[in-house]
Formats: structure tokens, C-alpha cells, sequence
């Protein structure tokens, strides 16, 4: 051992512990988290920094790449110099920045993941943005401190007019904890920071008013809002991202995903090739082709569905299996004071408040200080002038500058200041609108320092400050929201933003459906040949419309007795002649599977309205079942099973009913059976249900419509395929048992053709009659005459040889007088039991401006 050392045991736990306490705190507070007031890492600090001491601001020239990461390597950042430089790169990237910091010029890497050009071939300045950052550094608003090796200063701290941690986010990797903070607008964030100056004790939520969710750069869709809202409310949450995607129909009748916004941070390339071996492997079924056809107008991914293939199946694998859904992993971890913490929106907020706030009052200081010494010298000045032959006098006698300098303070008691000020005077400054001048300024500078001072003596005045930076920073640098947020079940809903309409939705017999408004259609008279419905494919035809409110439920019921939901306001608008969307677009529905009939219920959570409403199933083989609505209130995206169908048979109709109504089953062979609704008592989802009508054992017999009431006073229509049909009073259909075979309710022979459909109707009822080639009619049932049910009835509508009528619907007559409205029901306010199917022809032409009930059809 050298002399003079000394050796010390220590335990070596305790120096472990010690000395790796020692490099976390240096990692997290010198390099992987950012600050909490100006949104910065020291790296990114560097970088604005030195590129503006270098002087390539926003209306410089570009200096090379290599040029800046020299500057900064050399003077506050002695690490390797691609940390320098790919900092800059990132804050020179608009898929990676939110609001970049950098104006880059060459090649800056692309979202595919490539890596931009080496330094030595691009070049760089700052965005003016950035002068927001740097804005008054120069007036002593932050401390300095001292760089690497102490021979230089700089800021610890920018003094950042705008809150660039909440708009553009950050990520970090530190020891024992990390950081990934989500971008934001910048509107919406000024907004929010307005509020809170407004109001200091405002709300998170009130907040989440004006700071609506995050906002990447990439746009895409924020999906579900529990993720956003734990993550302003805690600091931490996990935001759903999926990409924005559409389908499109090409020439050949295929379609195709083509999606235009990815989830933020992810590589697209990497994207593609992983989603092609998921392809491959069989994992993704129904794609034949993928193609990248991005360019600098935007970008476009298009995935070519098979013929066999639904889109909207295809597109949910797609999310399920790749990046094209993606979460962002929201955790506000900033350095507040030198410490680590965890934040909350406004959290973030108030800190930043408080650094503008010293800024503010720090810069105002400086300002004043400023003023005061220039008014200091002007003051010297204009004693001078007032004194101006005495002067020249004195300084003219004096030997040199120091004694001349020395009179002037002891004859005019000036400070040395001022009188050095006199002595470095230009003759020029003699003159007589030379001193008006100064006078002028120092009347200025007089008002300046009573508004310095004001300001210094109020918070609310520096508040008023602040506020006015931020707006007048939105104005010039704010933008509209590029990623839009799909709520899911649980949320709270979009219901707010759409409007509470009437909604005439069709459904044809091949699966399109759309929602069209109620005042594209007109009424015509009995007898006519109708008006031709929308355009469908030859053998395609219009198979359910009716009318529903815009923030109501579609239940729709499929033959093979599943249930699926929808929202009215998600279906796709179109006009009366538009073919409108395959329902397997919105809904997962089977190819080999269609739609029987489908309710509008008001809501699913009101539990009164769930348990004192019901929903009768029928099947073309006279099964029917009850069971209540509340077993179908829980929405699930795949559907759920409504009804065990047995083997042969499939699913008719279903209607909505209160538990005490009166039940009609009709058949193709001309009879029908009225029973009590409490004859059949209520069961399970899974049930099969129970006999229903017993149907005629020669021929091919089968339920065609089932009508349920509750309304007495209705009469019951009978249609036959022929175009024939007749109103009959409800008294001459006995009440029977459930399962009988029931009573004639007409005279079936060549002549009318089998039975098609049975519906009840009052004089304040419409009529409307589909063909299977499209052809429409409505008629007023005031129009038809009552009579015996054992008749064959009158001719309803010209049929053309080998056509005939494929479904009867009922609407509500039009009303010409306000008061005659007065009487009928309010939408959805009890489950209607008008009986008939959801079975009407698109009907374009015609007249549904009347349909002021909604649920005139929504039990259809």
C-alpha cells in the first residue's frame, strides 16, 4: 500500500445500492424523462437550443444536418452523435410529432420504417413553432446552468409558450420506471388551459369537455373511451387505436379493404409482411391480395376481399391479428421539480400554469429593469438639454472625457450613467426635434414601467397574459383533430351529436340495407300498377322497411334463429333508389343465413321497459315461443342464439308484445288460429318453443304471418299471392286453444293463389303491396270495404303472368290535420302489437311522410 492511502471496508451491498441509486437518478433526470414544464429531455433541449444559437431559425436558410449535430456534440451534448441526430430526425417527422420542432429537407425516413439519409446529405432549421419554445430566453424568464466542461451555459428549462408535453407527447425508458405520454391538439388543449384560467376549480371531467382524447399524428380511430378517460383521470390507461378503413366495390362486383390511417407508431411495411404471412399460415382467411398503393398524396393499403369472403369479417381479423389495431399505453411520468411523478390532465396543466407564470413575472422583471435604466439615461439626457449651453460650457473647459464626466455628475447631481451617456450624445441629438423625440420616449417608457409594474402587483393580470399567448398560439398554429373516436359498448354514446330523426330502413331480400329520410316518398291510389322500387339485382327485391328513430336498436332476427344489433344511425344513409350496404358489412351474419324480421326497441337499459316486454318468435312450421326482452339486452358483436329452430324449419317472425295480447297465426292454405298470448308462457333464449297452429297435412302447408294485438277495435287482412285479399272483423276469428288448425280466413282457390300474408288494420291505415319485381302500391284501408272472412276478397293489385306478390306491409295513413296527429302514440312509447311482418318493398315513389309512429312497424 502507497503511503498515504488508506483503505476503508465497506459493505459492498451498501455500494451497490448506492452507486446504482446514483445512475437511475442520473438516467431519469438527465436523460430518459422529460420535464414537466416545457415537455423537453435534455437531448431535445440541446438540439432546439444549439440549432438556435447556430441562427437556422424558421426564416434562415438550412444548414447541413452534420453542421448542427457538430455544434451540439461540441458544445452541450458529449454523447455519440447519433443520438444527436436521430433526436433531431424524430422532431423533424410529421408521423412522429404531433406539431414537428424541425423543418427537415431530404430524405427524414419514412412511416415504413426507413431510416433517414446520413447527416452529411440533409439538412435542417427550426420550425417557427419551435421560437414559441425559445421565445425570451434572452430576457432571464429560466435559470441556466453550466454545460459539460463549464465553459459555457445552457437553459435548464425553455420557456415554452405552449404546453408541448401535452401536444406532442413523449417516450421514455428510464431505470425502474418509463414514460409514454400521447400527443394531443393543440386547439383542444388550448381550450382546456383557457378553462382552467377561467375556472382554477374545474373538473377533470369539464375538462375532457374542450381536451376530448388524444390526437396522433397518424390519425387513425381512438376505439372505446374508458382507456382515454382512466388515463386523464389517473395518469395511466390503455388507448385502443385502429387504423380508418372503408370497403370499396370494384367493376368485377369485388370488394375491397382499403385503409387510408394507421394506429400510431406502427410500421407499415412490417405491418404489411406480417399480415401476409398471417395470410399464409391460413390465420387470415378471405384476402386474395394485398397491395400498398401510398404516395405522396396520402396513403392507401388495399386488401382484396374473396368473392366467398365477408369485408367486415375479413376487416375484424385483420384487427384482431394485426397492428392494425394497436394500443398506446398511456403512463404521464414527468419530472415535476427534479422529481418523478405521475400525472393527471390537470395535473399537467397546473404545472405548466406555474411555469408560465414565473416566466411571465421573471420576464416582466427583466422588461422593467430595462425600461427603467433606458428611462435612467433619458432622464440624464433632458437635463442636459434643458441645460445644453451650460453644458457644452463645461465639457468645452474640461482637459479630457474623466473630468468632464466628473463635473457633469457634481454640478447636475447625475449619476455616471447619465453623464456618460451626455458625453457619447451625437451633436445630431441637439437639435430641436431630436429632444421632442426623446421626450416622446421617455413619456413611453414612463407607461411602459406603470404597466410592468401592474402587472408584477397581479396574478390575474398575468393569468390574462398568459391566456392571451395561448389564444393567439391557437390561431396560428391550431388544426383540426385528425383521429376520431368510435365509443364502444360501455361508453358514453355519440347519441348526443346525432340528431333524434325518423328513418324509413329497407332491407332487400339478398341483404342490402340502408336508412333513407321519410319525405322521399308519395301516396298512390287503388288500382294502379305501382312505381318502380330502387334498383336490385334481377332477382333481388325489397324484403323489410319500416320506420325507426335514429338513436333506437335494430334487433335483427335471422331464419336460423340467431339475433343481431345495430344502431339506426349506423346504418349507411341512401337515397330511395340507392341499393344501399350488405348487411354483412355491418353485421357478422352468415352468407348461407338471412334476415326474417327485425324490431327497433327504444333502448336496452331501461330495466321497466325489458321486463314488461316481450318478443314472439313464430316459425313457418307453427312453432311459437315467448321469452322477454331482457334476455336480448346484452349486445354482442358475433350475435347470440335467439331461438332453437328444429330441423326443416326456419325462423318467420318475431314481434314485439306486452304479455297480454291476442295472437294470430295464419297458413298458406287459407286458415288461421286465435289464441290467448298466455297460453304460450314465457321461456328461455335456447328454447324451442311450443305448437303454435296445427298446418294441413296435404300439399306444402306453412305459417305465413303471425299478428299479435292488443288493441281490440283492429281488423284482420288477409293477402293472397294473386293480388287478392279482404278486411274482416277480429270477432268472426274465435278464440281458441293454441294448436288447433284453426278457422277459414279465406276462400283459397286458382283464382287468388295461396295465402301471404295476414295483417291488422283500422280505416287510419295504409296498405302497402311488393311484388317480386319490384312494383309498389299503397292503398288506403278506408278504401276497402269490410267482409266476411270465408270470401275470397277483391283484387288488391294487377299482377303480371308470373309474377306475384312477395310481402304486405301496413303504414300509417296520411294525416292532413295537426290535431288528427295529436292521438297517436309517441314512438317506442309501449311495444306495438299491430301484428304483421317487417316485409315491405323499398318503395320509392312512394309516400311515408305519414309514418309519424315508428313503432307502427318496429313490431312488424
Amino acid at each position: 500500500m502507497a503511503e498515504g492511502e488508506k483503505i476503508i471496508p465497506i459493505n459492498i451491498e451498501d455500494e451497490m445500492r448506492g452507486a446504482y441509486i446514483d445512475y437511475s437518478m442520473s438516467v431519469i433526470i438527465s436523460r430518459a424523462l422529460p420535464d414537466v414544464r416545457d415537455g423537453l429531455k435534455p437531448v431535445h433541449r440541446r438540439v432546439l437550443y444549439g440549432m438556435s444559437e447556430l441562427g437556422v431559425s424558421y426564416n434562415k436558410s438550412y444548414k447541413k444536418s452534420a453542421r448542427i449535430v457538430g455544434e451540439v456534440l461540441g458544445k452541450y451534448h458529449p454523447h455519440g452523435d447519433s443520438s444527436v441526430y436521430d433526436t433531431m430526425v424524430r422532431m423533424a417527422q410529421d408521423w412522429s410529432l404531433r406539431y414537428p420542432l424541425v423543418d427537415g429537407q431530404g430524405n427524414f425516413g419514412s412511416v415504413d420504417g426507413d431510416s433517414a439519409a446520413a447527416m452529411r446529405y440533409t439538412e435542417a432549421r427550426l420550425k417557427r413553432l419551435s421560437d414559441e419554445l425559445l421565445g425570451d430566453l434572452d430576457k432571464d424568464t429560466v435559470d441556466f446552468q453550466p454545460n459539460f466542461d463549464d465553459s459555457l451555459e445552457e437553459p435548464s428549462v425553455m420557456p415554452a409558450k405552449f404546453p408541448n408535453l401535452l401536444v406532442n407527447g413523449t417516450s421514455g425508458i428510464a431505470v425502474g420506471m418509463a414514460t409514454n405520454m400521447a400527443p394531443h391538439n393543440l386547439t383542444e388543449v388550448v381550450n382546456g388551459i383557457v378553462a382552467y384560467l377561467d375556472n382554477e376549480d374545474v373538473t377533470i371531467a369539464e375538462l375532457m369537455e374542450h381536451i376530448i382524447a388524444p390526437d396522433f399524428p397518424t390519425g387513425g380511430i381512438i376505439y372505446g373511451y374508458e382507456g382515454v378517460k382512466q388515463a386523464f383521470e389517473t395518469g395511466r390507461g390503455r388507448v385502443v387505436m385502429r387504423a380508418k378503413a372503408h370497403f370499396e366495390t370494384l367493376p368485377s362486383g369485388r370488394e375491397q379493404i382499403v385503409v387510408t390511417e394507421i394506429p400510431y407508431m406502427v410500421n407499415k411495411a412490417a405491418m404489411l409482411e406480417k399480415t401476409a404471412a398471417l395470410v399464409d399460415d391460413k390465420r387470415i382467411e378471405g384476402i386474395s391480395a394485398i397491395r400498398d398503393e401510398s404516395n405522396r398524396e396520402g396513403m392507401r393499403v388495399v386488401y382484396e376481399v374473396k368473392r366467398d369472403a365477408m369485408p367486415n369479417v375479413v376487416l375484424n381479423q385483420l384487427y384482431k391479428y394485426t397492428q392494425l389495431q394497436s394500443s398506446f399505453g398511456v403512463n404521464n411520468v414527468a419530472l415535476v421539480k427534479g422529481r418523478p411523478m405521475t400525472l393527471n390532465l390537470k395535473d399537467l396543466i397546473v404545472y405548466f400554469i406555474e411555469h408560465r407564470e414565473e416566466v411571465v413575472v421573471r420576464r416582466t422583471r427583466y422588461e422593467l429593469a430595462e425600461a427603467e435604466k433606458r428611462a435612467h439615461i433619458l432622464e440624464g439626457l433632458l437635463i442636459a438639454l434643458d441645460h445644453l449651453d451650460e453644458v457644452i460650457a463645461l465639457i468645452r473647459s474640461s482637459r479630457d472625457g474623466e473630468v468632464a464626466r466628473a463635473q457633469l455628475i457634481e454640478r447636475f447631481k447625475l449619476s455616471e450613467v447619465q453623464a456618460r451617456a451626455i458625453l457619447d450624445m451625437r451633436l445630431q441629438r441637439l437639435t430641436g426635434l431630436e429632444r421632442d423625440k426623446i421626450v416622446q420616449e421617455y413619456e413611453e417608457l414612463m407607461q411602459q414601467i406603470d404597466y410592468l409594474k401592474s402587472v408584477l402587483a397581479s396574478p390575474a393580470l398575468q393569468r390574462q397574459i398568459i391566456k392571451d399567448e395561448l389564444v393567439d398560439i391557437r390561431e396560428r398554429y391550431g388544426d383540426k383533430r385528425r383521429t376520431s373516436i368510435e365509443y364502444a359498448g360501455g361508453d358514453f354514446s355519440m347519441e348526443d351529436m346525432i340528431a333524434d330523426e325518423s328513418m324509413v330502413i329497407t332491407i332487400s331480400r339478398e341483404g342490402y340495407i340502408k336508412r333513407t329520410p321519410l319525405d322521399e316518398y308519395r301516396s298512390q291510389g287503388r288500382g294502379g300498377v305501382g312505381a318502380r322500387g330502387a334498383a336490385t339485382k334481377q332477382d333481388d327485391f325489397t324484403e323489410h322497411l319500416f320506420v325507426a328513430t335514429t338513436h333506437e336498436y335494430l334487433l335483427f332476427f335471422t331464419e336460423a334463429g340467431r339475433v343481431f344489433w345495430l344502431k339506426v344511425y349506423e346504418v349507411p344513409e341512401g337515397g330511395k333508389a340507392a341499393k344501399g350496404r350488405p348487411i354483412q358489412n355491418l353485421i357478422e351474419i352468415p352468407r348461407e343465413d338471412n334476415v326474417r324480421s327485425v324490431l327497433n326497441v327504444r333502448g336496452l337499459r331501461d330495466p321497466d321497459y325489458l321486463e314488461n316486454t316481450f318478443l314472439m318468435f313464430c316459425t313457418e312450421q307453427g312453432t311459437v315461443k315467448k321469452t322477454p326482452l331482457e334476455a336480448y339486452s346484452r349486445p354482442r358483436t358475433a350475435g347470440i342464439n335467439a331461438i332453437s329452430i328444429n330441423e326443416g324449419d326456419r325462423l318467420l317472425d318475431v314481434q314485439l308484445t306486452t304479455g297480454n295480447s291476442q295472437v294470430i297465426l295464419a297458413s298458406s292454405s287459407g286458415r288461421a288460429v286465435r289464441f290467448d298470448e298466455e297460453k304460450v308462457r314465457s321461456m328461455g333464449r335456447n328454447a324451442a318453443g311450443v305448437r303454435g297452429i296445427s298446418l294441413a297435412e296435404e300439399g306444402n302447408d306453412k305459417v305465413v304471418g303471425m299478428v299479435c294485438l292488443s288493441d281490440q277495435t283492429q281488423e284482420l287482412l288477409v293477402v293472397s299471392e294473386n293480388g287478392y285479399g279482404k278486411r274482416s272483423e277480429l270477432e268472426e276469428y274465435r278464440t281458441t286453444n293454441r294448436g288447433g288448425k284453426g278457422v277459414r280466413a279465406m276462400k283459397i282457390t286458382d283464382k287468388t293463389g295461396a295465402l301471404v300474408a295476414i295483417k291488422a288494420v283500422t280505416d287510419t291505415d295504409d296498405l302497402m303491396i311488393i311484388n317480386k319485381s319490384g312494383i309498389t302500391i299503397r292503398l288506403r284501408m278506408a278504401d276497402l270495404r269490410t267482409i266476411g272472412r270465408a270470401t275470397q276478397g277483391v283484387r288488391l293489385l294487377k299482377i303480371n303472368e308470373g309474377d306475384e306478390i312477395s310481402s304486405v306491409a301496413k303504414v300509417a295513413a296520411e294525416e292532413k290535420d295537426d290535431e288528427a296527429l295529436e292521438g297517436l302514440p309517441e314512438p317506442n312509447s309501449t311495444p306495438d302489437n299491430g301484428g304483421g311482418e317487417n316485409l315491405l318493398e323499398d318503395a320509392t315513389d312512394t309516400d311515408l311522410t305519414s309514418l309519424t309512429d315508428p313503432d307502427t312497424l318496429s313490431a312488424n
